[in-house]
């Protein structure tokens, strides 16, 4: 019989400032508010692609966890051996995953660290005074501004004319640097002006999203769903009138209802029953507001085959990043969209041996490729958009990623 390797959780105990702990520059995260999990080292990753991905990757993390002997004194969501995982928006591009091999974790005021190998239990050191400052050039991304409008026009004349009720549309820009690129203070930056949203990393791709895709925690299932847009002034009371516009929106409430809609139907088989309620709310972002539903749902415990692979495949892509329907909509930004996307816009995130997990969807980020940063923001197109709108609207979602570079 194989030798199987340890993998050993420990608590910490103390609080700790998760994001400040990585020490080398391909890091792995997902942290929201200070809590979470940041791992380095890779015990093992893979790609994988094509109509089987979901289950290419569930049985390829099962074959991982069948070498590995698990001793976690913590027994606790995120302990023992956790996969991290970024799909791409497509299935025909690739989608990486990753199992560190440390992994330290923060919840409720409570730390633990995990390690797969026989050493001793890893240091830990904060590397906040390491990081230099980096000077960028930014420029075009695969359309200029003004193509990218006709895009938009175009997808229009497409809704006015077929049966094509929303389409998301995304643009990207590109930002180089005299050095490679490190992530880690990038992502710093984003937790400390986006405290609220998940900031993660894997496989060079970073980011702060808000919105939560897939949470599993003991056979309860939570997703989050944002769509309608309005940006921020940053005058308090001029932003409580715009948060009362876009509750009132029909543009944004039909836009909004669609998603929700897609997410709902997509859960519904694997639940005794959802909760989805009437009307949306108000999420308050630094640079924008959403309007955003949270669906919920108890799996139905004779399904013991249901996992985060069966939810995610039957959930992405959702409405909120492709559009409705969505195989018409997918085929429309095949053609005009005019750039791959790559793991944007795809579900990222992790999950651990128990099949409990969070997986976020990668928006409000950017793919690290050396010294080159691709940086991406999608708008959702209806009957009612105006392409100067979106363009604005864009700019405003490409907002996080432009400031945690400056």
């Amino acid at each position: 019989m194989p030798q199987l390797t340890p993998v050993t959780t420990a608590r910490l105990g103390e609080h700790l400032p998760l994001l400040e702990l990585l020490p080398d520059s391909t890091p792995v995260s997902w942290v929201r508010g200070g809590d979470g999990l940041v791992g380095w080292g890779s015990y093992a990753t893979t790609t994988v692609s094509g109509p089987n991905r979901f289950n290419d990757a569930r049985t390829w993390w099962h074959q991982q966890l069948e070498k590995l002997a698990i001793s976690d004194s913590v027994h606790t969501s995120g302990t023992g051996p956790i996969l991290f995982t970024s799909f791409s928006f497509d299935q025909s591009e690739e989608s990486v995953l990753v199992i560190p091999e440390v992994i330290v974790g923060m919840r409720n005021g409570s730390s633990w660290i995990t390690w797969i190998g026989d050493q001793a239990q890893p240091k830990l050191f904060e590397s906040a005074h390491f990081l230099e400052d980096v000077e960028y050039n930014w420029g075009d991304g695969s359309l200029s501004p003004a193509e990218w409008q006709l895009r938009v026009e175009q997808a229009i004349k497409e809704i006015e004319g077929t049966n094509l009720e929303k389409v998301v549309l995304a643009r990207d820009l590109k930002v180089n640097s005299h050095r490679v690129i490190d992530p880690r203070k990038i992502l710093r930056n984003l937790s400390a002006e986006y405290p609220s949203t998940w900031i993660f990393a894997v496989d060079g791709l970073i980011g702060a999203t808000p919105e939560l895709l897939l949470r599993l925690s003991r056979g309860m299932v939570t997703s989050r769903v944002l769509a309608g847009t309005i940006s921020k002034t940053g005058d308090d009371e001029k932003d409580l009138a715009l948060a009362a516009s876009l509750a009132r929106s029909s543009k944004d409430l039909e836009e909004h209802e669609y998603a929700v809609r897609s997410v709902a139907d997509a859960l519904d088989p694997f639940c005794t029953s959802t909760n989805v309620p009437e009307s949306p709310f108000v999420l308050h972002l630094a640079n924008v507001m959403h309007l955003a539903t949270d669906v919920t749902g108890a799996l139905i415990e004779s399904k013991k085959s249901v996992d985060a692979f069966t939810i995610l495949e039957k959930l992405h892509p959702s409405a909120a990043v492709c559009g409705t329907p969505t195989d018409i909509a997918a085929k429309l930004i095949q053609n005009i969209e005019g750039m791959p996307r790559g793991r944007y816009a795809g579900p990222v995130g992790w999950l651990d041996a128990r099949g409990d997990g969070e997986l976020g969807i990668a928006l409000r980020c950017g793919q690290i490729t050396e010294n080159e940063l691709r940086i991406f923001a999608g708008c959702g197109i209806v009957a009612g958009s105006s392409p100067e709108k979106e363009l604005s609207e864009s700019n405003a979602k490409f907002a996080p990623m432009r400031s945690a570079l400056s």
